[in-house]
């Protein structure tokens, strides 16, 4: 699985984070940062983060 964030419409709100901590997060300025390729196991946060975004910004390959 590969995760793909489209950082031009991210506005880092952070809903993610919420829904997929071990795959996003902030660093120390807000801005988000995340793993583009997580373990498959985390699938279904992935998908929950995905999801939750406001701007849908979150894209999962494979």
């Amino acid at each position: 699985m590969k995760v793909v964030v489209d950082m031009n419409k991210c506005q880092d709100h952070g809903q993610c984070v919420f829904a997929a901590p071990d795959v996003f997060s902030m660093d120390d300025d807000g801005r988000l940062v995340y793993v583009s390729d997580p373990d498959d196991a985390l699938r279904d946060e992935v998908e929950e983060a995905a999801d939750v975004c406001p701007l849908q910004a979150i894209r999962i390959e494979g």
